[in-house]
């Protein structure tokens, strides 16, 4: 007989076999791991386009396409879970432009003739036919912009609306509120065809399961899968009610909303489930071997962004006996997780210890960590009180979002500031006395347009959402959609959308190049830069020069100066941005998985970093910063450039397993973690990787199919990875603790 920890090694098994499967249909992905399977022969999806440019938009193209393409899904029952049902596809493939088309489709005839016929001067996620915004497009390309317009559901549902109201609760809202707002008829008509569509989801998957149990003869293997039908069953009929239903609810809504817009935000795992479990428990349907795993189920459908501990408004501490058993089933599934422990002083000191124990046991990268004092002081800043800031949980790379409430586009607005640098160097040559003090009021100049810029595409973006991409799926746990008949794009009652900057560390250490090599010491002339930049660095000595001026998170240094001042002045100009209709801008410093892609935008710069080369991650500084590479310096520099207003600048460090497992290393790391937030951290994301583990993962990664490394704030196989995404993590990597 099958135990389930026979099961949890099978099943891991499977998922690894279905990673490489993956990799071979779709080459290698830069992304998170999705939890997707492989797609089946045959899958075919047949898109409908309701605009003459050859794509889709409003409520009518997305809930039909929404519909084929979930209807095109086959049901996922294997019989080792307990848990069915997983996602393989994206509505935004076939959103009309041939780049995000799958192989199959492009190759497809009725495909190809039809591209043919269709006007193609437009984009085709963006309606840039009716909403067009060619006048920002000269300054998005001047400073590398990413603008936002037509980002993902980079937002947060509210999961206890639909634990507590299920399918069919949802239904008869749509149905009733639809009687009170006859005038927003194809909101609601939307609404209610995407559900339906969920439904008919479910019902294959209640047939698969009848269609499983005709041939099983495995004892424990029918019980599964009768249980499951009985699961599966009830969601039809009526709200989840135990543990295990509110589960299997949550893997449908998952699915859903994931093929609709990638949607990735989970929920606060272990306060919301805690009522479901102690239910149960108390009647005798479920024991801790059992929640452990259906937990570990739940993670491998799907590595939505979960979050555990943390606070509640009168600061009283929310770990529970829960908050153990998810990172137990973390541990036992051991595969790429996206959980986030937010610690507090008031927080039970045990959750920290156990989390650095999986984290130096498994070396998987999770979980990670966000410091839930700063990050609530600092989101009150925009004017929040401080139950909406302590209900922002971890749903994301980087980033936190009220549930249910908030629409903030978090990770999807950002400034190349590396760029913006380059923009005022530029302009700065043509004058007669350079210096930095000049150069420093060129980029504040710049940095301005810039912002303006990202305000105007934010607000077109957040005026003409809902008829472009409306948020159909999430709209069903969103507060006030359903209610009012609109979209969340438009009634959500926060507007504080994330701005990042990326690029810090180029900036800072270029600055700190210019003063001491430039100014100070006066080894190098303005003209002999401005010449070397020109034609990136032909002379080895002068690049050398440049690049050995101190540096950021050296500590003390012109670098770690600059880097503060830049800050500041990044901060109070986000802030000081006007924007209508109560929405804000919310500074931070991150690239997400971009650095690359970015510094194929910029030229050589001051500090010695070639054309073209990638810029800094996030906040961290450039690599190989310290000879010693000492995690305690870059901890310091990254705890002091926090923009104070809610929105992370993370710590990314990669570690050596030079410790181990146990009392000592996890004493190590936690005070490393505790230390960090102590000044001013808001988010840490570690790395526990061996060097000749990686080394050999990088050159060939099928030998180490299972390697899971944390990218940037999510985690993904390393196998996965592209070259150049690889060697990201291998130029990130720092030896020792």
């Amino acid at each position: 007989m099958l135990s389930y920890d026979d099961r949890l090694k099978l099943l891991r098994e499977t998922k690894i076999r279905h990673t490489l499967q993956k990799r071979k249909q779709n080459g290698y992905t830069d992304l998170d791991d999705f939890g997707t399977v492989p797609l089946p022969e045959g899958y075919r999806v047949t898109p409908y386009y309701n605009s003459e440019n050859g794509s889709f938009y409003g409520y009518e193209g997305m809930a039909e396409n929404f519909c084929r393409v979930l209807g095109a899904h086959p049901p996922y029952v294997d019989p080792l879970e307990m848990l069915c049902g997983r996602w393989r596809d994206m509505l935004v493939n076939y959103r009309g432009d041939v780049h995000y088309l799958p192989d199959w489709l492009k190759n497809d005839p009725k495909t190809q003739e039809m591209m043919k016929s269709v006007t193609n001067q437009w984009s085709k996620r963006w309606d840039e036919m009716r909403f067009p915004y060619e006048e920002l497009k000269p300054l998005q390309k001047r400073y590398n912009i990413q603008s936002g317009i037509d980002s993902d559901a980079h937002f947060a549902c509210d999961y206890s609306i639909g634990f507590e109201l299920g399918f069919p609760g949802l239904l008869e809202k749509i149905r009733h509120y639809r009687t009170l707002n006859p005038e927003k008829k194809a909101f609601y008509d939307a609404e209610e065809k995407v559900l339906l569509a969920i439904f008919d989801f479910v019902e294959r998957h209640v047939a698969e399961i009848d269609r499983q149990l005709v041939t099983e003869v495995r004892p424990e293997i029918r019980e599964t899968l009768l249980e499951m039908r009985s699961v599966n069953a009830a969601l039809l009929e009526r709200a989840p009610q135990s543990f295990h239903e509110v589960l299997q609810w949550t893997v449908y809504f998952n699915c859903a909303s994931r093929i609709y817009t990638r949607d990735g935000a989970g929920f606060q795992l272990d306060t919301l489930l805690y009522p479901y479990y102690l239910r149960d428990k108390e009647a005798g349907r479920l024991d801790d071997e059992k929640t452990i795993f259906l937990i570990a189920n739940l993670l491998l459908t799907d590595p939505h962004y979960y979050q555990l501990s943390g606070v509640d408004e009168n600061d009283r501490d929310l770990t529970n006996h829960l908050t153990y058993l998810c990172l137990d089933a973390a541990d036992r599934i051991n595969i790429s997780c996206n959980l986030t422990v937010r610690l507090h002083p008031n927080c039970d000191p045990g959750v920290l210890e156990r989390s650095v124990f999986y984290l130096l046991k498994n070396k998987n990268g999770w979980p990670r960590f966000c410091n839930d004092l700063t990050l609530t002081e600092g989101y009150m800043r925009n004017g929040v009180d401080k139950k909406t800031a302590r209900r922002r949980i971890a749903v994301g790379c980087n980033w936190m979002c009220v549930p249910g409430k908030e629409y903030p586009m978090n990770d999807t607005v950002k400034i190349n500031v590396a760029k913006v640098f380059e923009v005022a160097l530029e302009e700065m040559k043509g004058e007669s006395a350079p210096s930095t003090a000049r150069l420093f009021e060129l980029f504040q100049k710049h940095l301005k347009i810039a912002v303006q810029t990202v305000a105007d595409g934010v607000n077109l973006h957040l005026d003409h959402q809902w008829e472009v991409t409306p948020e159909l799926v999430m709209n069903l746990l969103m507060h006030g959609t359903l209610e009012q008949g609109e979209d969340i794009s438009r009634c959500a009652e926060l507007f504080t959308v994330g701005l990042d900057g990326a690029g810090l560390a180029v900036v800072a250490d270029s600055f700190s190049a210019l003063e001491t090599r430039v100014e100070n010491e006066k080894r190098l002339t303005w003209e002999q830069v401005f010449s070397a930049l020109e034609e990136n660095f032909p002379d080895e000595r002068t690049r050398l020069i440049l690049h050995s001026s101190p540096k950021y998170c050296q500590g003390g240094t012109a670098a770690d100066r600059w880097a503060l001042k830049l800050t500041e002045c990044w901060t109070k100009t986000v802030n000081g941005q006007v924007m209508p209709q109560g929405r804000c801008l919310v500074p931070g410093w991150f690239s997400w998985a971009r650095s690359i892609e970015y510094g194929k935008a910029v030229g050589a710069t001051p500090n010695g970093r070639k054309s073209g080369e990638p810029i800094s991650h996030g906040a961290n500084p450039n690599p190989h910063f310290r000879k010693d590479s000492a995690p305690t310096a870059q901890a310091a520099g990254i705890a002091s450039v926090q923009c104070g207003f809610g929105n992370p600048a993370p710590l990314q460090i990669e570690f050596d397993p030079l410790l181990k497992a146990d009392d000592e290393g996890v004493r190590v790391i936690s005070q490393f973690v505790k230390g960090h937030f102590k000044e001013g951290g808001t988010l840490i994301n570690i790395n526990i990787l061996d060097r000749d583990t990686l080394l050999e993962a990088h050159k060939d990664p099928n030998l180490h199919p299972d390697l899971v490394v944390r990218v940037t704030g999510f985690t993904a196989y390393f196998a996965s990875l592209s070259p150049a995404f690889r060697q990201l993590v291998v130029d990130r990597f720092l030896e020792g603790v």
